[in-house]
């Protein structure tokens, strides 16, 4: 978050993304950092313990979203 707050701030697009669990976590992180709106973007939990092609399937399902959230 810290990071996607500092490009932001620089005035260069960002997304933060998570998998779903850390919903309210990010949320409360982006307030605390004072930049509500970040944009963000959550996949399906858990990631880790993931094969390669579930990554795969996860990224697709949130890369619309991402690139949403990129071009505005």
């Amino acid at each position: 978050m810290h990071d996607i707050v500092d490009l932001e701030r620089r005035g260069i697009p960002g997304v933060f993304v998570a998998s779903d669990q850390f919903v309210e976590a990010a949320t409360a992180q982006a307030m605390a950092l004072g930049f509500p709106q970040v944009a963000r973007v959550f996949t399906p939990h858990p990631v880790q313990d993931r094969t390669d092609d579930e990554m795969r399937a996860y990224a697709e399902q949130v890369y619309a979203a991402v690139l949403a959230a990129l071009v505005g």
